[in-house]
C-alpha cells in the first residue's frame, strides 16, 4: 500500500503531487465519467453497484455515506430503499456538480465536499459507509480506512466495491482489453487518454483480495470478508466497526 500512496500510476510522486494529479484527473473526466463507465464495462458496473445496494438492504435506517460518491449513482440506489439519510462525500466539486445536475425532484441525497483521509463527519455518527472504485484514488488509502472506521457507529457497516484480481484464465484477456482498448475509449469519448492510463495502472497497483482484507483488519474492522464479482474483475469487501475487545481478540 505504501507504493500506492507514493505513486501516480506507475510513476513515483510525493503524496501532495499524487493528490493534485488525481484531482486533475477527475476534474477532466467529470462531464463524461458515467458514460465512460458504461462503455468500459459494457454496463456491468451498474450490476455490481446494484449488488452492493442489495447487500446493505438490511441497514434501512440511520445515516449512509457514499464516499468518493462522485456523480451519485450509488447514493441514488441507497436512497431508494428504507428510510436512510444518504450523503455523497467527494473531494471533486466537478464530479458532484455533474451528479446534482441529474438529480430528480425529491431525491433524499445530500452532498458534502471532503477528503477520505479527513472526513468532515463526527466520530461514531454514521451507520453505513460505502465506496465504489474510489479507495485506490485516495491520497492515503490506509488513512482513509482508519477514518471510515472512526466515523462509523459501533456495529456500523463498511462496504467497498473495487477492481481486484481476475481468475488466472481471464487475466490475459482482461489485461489486453485494459491496456489497449480503455485508453483509446478515453481518448475518443472523454478526450482524456492519460486519465484512463492512470486509472488502469492504479487498478494494477491496488492490493488483491487477501491483501486488502488484511489492511481492513489492520484498520480495526471486524467480520471482514469479500465476494468476487465477474470472476474477480471486481470485488465487494465487507467489514464492521469492531469493538476494542474484538480487535484485540
Amino acid at each position: 500500500m505504501a507504493l500506492l500512496e507514493n505513486s501516480f500510476g506507475y510513476r513515483d510522486v510525493t503524496p501532495q503531487e499524487r493528490q493534485s494529479r488525481i484531482r486533475a484527473v477527475f476534474e477532466g473526466v467529470a462531464p463524461r465519467y458515467d458514460l465512460m463507465n458504461d462503455l468500459m464495462s459494457f454496463g456491468i458496473h451498474r450490476l455490481w453497484k446494484r449488488r452492493l445496494a442489495r447487500d446493505v438492504a438490511g441497514v434501512k435506517r440511520g445515516v449512509a455515506v457514499d464516499l468518493a460518491g462522485g456523480t451519485g449513482d450509488v447514493a441514488r440506489l441507497l436512497a431508494r430503499e428504507g428510510e436512510r439519510s444518504v450523503w455523497v462525500c467527494d473531494p471533486s466539486l466537478a464530479m458532484m456538480q455533474a451528479g446534482r445536475a441529474r438529480d430528480a425532484a425529491g431525491e433524499r441525497i445530500g452532498w458534502i465536499a471532503g477528503e477520505a483521509e479527513s472526513l468532515p463527519l463526527a466520530d461514531a455518527s454514521v451507520d453505513l459507509v460505502t465506496i465504489s472504485f474510489g479507495l485506490r484514488n485516495a491520497t492515503s488509502p490506509r488513512d482513509a480506512l482508519r477514518e471510515i472506521r472512526r466515523v462509523l457507529k459501533p456495529g456500523g457497516r463498511f462496504v467497498c466495491l473495487e477492481f481486484s484480481r481476475p481468475h488466472f484464465w481471464l487475466k490475459p484477456f482482461y489485461d489486453l482489453y485494459s491496456f489497449l482498448v480503455i485508453p483509446r475509449l478515453g481518448a475518443w469519448v472523454a478526450r482524456q487518454p492519460a486519465a484512463y492510463h492512470y486509472l488502469i495502472e492504479s487498478i494494477r497497483r491496488f492490493p488483491d483480495q487477501r491483501e486488502f482484507a488484511a489492511l481492513m483488519r489492520d484498520a480495526g474492522f471486524g467480520d471482514v470478508r469479500w465476494r468476487n464479482l465477474s470472476f474477480g474483475i471486481a470485488c465487494l469487501h465487507f467489514g464492521t466497526r469492531a469493538t476494542s475487545s474484538e480487535v484485540s481478540a
